[in-house]
């Protein structure tokens, strides 16, 4: 099994990739796989709604975006990591999650797959950020990954949140937790318990 982590930081090893192998040590000590996905300092364009990708699988922009969808369809569990900037996740990630799910959903690629988000800041933001990012993840059907408190971690420098005890220890609960929910359904999937069928989508418009 494998877990697949998105650093969304401009800062490749900053405090979220800090807290991100935090994540991926609990993980291994379960015997579960990761990786982490920088999504690097490039330009990301966000979503223009042309449709393209419902129709091809990939999205126009050959960018960090469709090396992140191939990755995506053999992971089992997702992380994804953010800074806090404005009390919301960072610009580049949000379009990078606008557009990587637009192009997964209709490939089925998220759908009930375990995944959760983690967040990092200096001070505050945190929840308004964490409350952004898991939108993505229930929207999509993914059940959300639990821990002991809000998935964050508090520092300046990843020196600092090395110090921070107590969010160091709510990533290595959240890497558990992840490594429970994967083995739990995978032995679901085992004894013949299998995901509900989806449901054609309706959409209700309130201007007729």
């Amino acid at each position: 099994m494998h877990v697949l982590m998105v650093n969304g930081s401009p800062h490749r090893d900053g405090c979220t990739r800090t807290a991100l192998d935090e994540i991926a040590g609990a993980l291994a000590a379960e015997g579960i796989g990761s990786e982490i996905f920088w999504i690097g300092n490039d330009p990301l364009a966000g979503c223009i709604g042309c449709g393209n990708c419902a129709r091809s699988g990939r999205c126009f922009r050959a960018d960090a975006v469709n090396d992140f969808v191939e990755k995506a369809r053999t992971a089992d569990g997702f992380v994804f990591g953010s800074p806090v900037h404005y009390a919301a996740a960072s610009g580049a990630l949000t379009s990078f999650l606008d557009r990587a799910f637009m192009v997964g959903k209709p490939l089925g690629i998220y759908r009930h797959k375990p995944a959760a988000a983690i967040t990092s800041a200096r001070r505050a933001g945190t929840t308004a950020t964490l409350d952004q990012l898991n939108k993505y993840i229930v929207f999509h059907q993914m059940p959300l990954v639990p821990s002991q408190y809000w998935n964050m971690v508090h520092g300046s420098t990843p020196e600092q949140v090395r110090q921070d005890a107590e969010g160091l220890q709510i990533m290595r609960t959240l890497g558990r937790n992840m490594a429970w929910m994967l083995k739990a359904f995978a032995a679901a999937r085992e004894a013949g318990i299998v995901p509900p069928e989806a449901e054609a989508p309706i959409r209700t418009n309130f201007i007729r």
